[in-house]
Parts: structure tokens; sequence; C-alpha cells
């Protein structure tokens, strides 16, 4: 595990609100409780959550993600997430409104969102055996680019231009242990990808 774990390395804009999206809210918690059950989702030693999920709100590039630090609760409800409404690579910045901070990896759920309209939910979890045995059999990120940042951001953008990540829809980070990123049409496609190999 890296030291940084857990650490939010953009600029985040938060404005404090309560989360007017409750039924988007409430859908993708029913598929974090699943993730959770199977430890795709938790806490490492030290109470330092891991993994998060969202999900795009309309047909723009705004979308609901589980907010910052939550991995490590057994159950979420509306506070513990938020409404990402804008982005900038350029100035490694996120703006978000909601009753808690967007997750670390916000940035790229953002591009993925904004490389594929079809793509309407992105699913971060961590799994040893699984980021192990997908290591570089699978679109994989380049070891020395850290999670959270402008740079993975770009190795994603590199994954889709490259690779057969369109296709796949999962990918592993060589540089964030654990870590696998898959995305979809809905939440049942994106999970299921875990789910088949678990």
């Amino acid at each position: 595990m890296s030291f940084d774990e857990g650490v939010i390395k953009f600029k985040a804009h938060w404005i404090k609100s309560n989360l007017a999206d409750f039924a988007l809210a409430s859908e993708m918690n029913s598929w974090r409780k699943k993730l959770y059950d199977l430890k795709l989702i938790g806490a490492y030693e030290g109470d330092i959550g891991f993994g998060n999920l969202s999900m795009r709100a309309g047909e723009g590039l705004e979308f609901i993600i589980s907010g910052s630090g939550t991995g490590n609760e057994d159950w979420t409800g509306t506070q513990h997430y938020t409404k990402v409404i804008d982005f900038s690579l350029e100035r490694n910045s996120v703006t978000c409104v909601g009753p808690i901070v967007a997750s670390s990896e916000s940035l790229t759920h953002a591009l993925l969102y904004a490389f594929d309209p079809k793509i309407k939910v992105v699913v971060h979890v961590h799994h040893r055996a699984l980021w192990t045995s997908l290591l570089h059999k699978i679109p994989t990120t380049q070891a020395h680019i850290s999670y959270g940042t402008v740079e993975m951001a770009r190795e994603v953008k590199r994954l889709f231009d490259e690779t057969e990540l369109k296709n796949t829809k999962l990918f592993a980070m060589a540089g964030h242990p654990d870590g696998l990123i898959s995305f979809g049409s809905n939440f049942s496609e994106a999970c299921q990808l875990y789910f088949d190999l678990l």
C-alpha cells in the first residue's frame, strides 16, 4: 500500500450543501453495499478507506461520486455522496457540491465520462489477488504514475487510444497497488466484471 493512500491530490473546490440527487445516491448505495460485502471497497489498517464509485448525473459531464474517506463505512447514506459539477486537468481542480468532498479519484472518473458518452458508471475497487492476476494482462497504467493525479487521467486516455480498454471496460493501476477500475452503461455491467472474476 502506498503511504499516500486516500490523499486528495487535486485542488478541491467544495460547495458544502445537501445532496439533491437522492434517487441516484440511493441506487449507488445498494451497489456499493455489494462491493463492500465482497471487500472490494473497505479500509486498510489505520482506517484508511479505499474504493469508490460514481454515476453520471444526466447527459452532461456532471456525476455523483462517493466522498473521500468513505471506504471504511459499512453503511452509507446520501451524506456520503457528492456531485462533481466541474473539473479541469489544466488547473488540476475539481468542483463538487454536496455534504462531503469528492473522492481522491474524481479526476480519473471525470475523464472517463468525458471520453465516452456511453459510460454511465465508474467503479474503483481494491483487491490484491485480482490485481496481481490481472496486472499487464488487461490494459494497465504505467507503474510510475500515481492515482488521483492529472498524469493518471492522461494515462487513462492513453489506454483508451492505444489498448483494447473500450472493449475490456476494466483496467489495472500498476502504480496504485490493488487498484482496478471498471466502467459501463450501468452498475450491473461494471460490477459484474469483478463478480465474474472472484
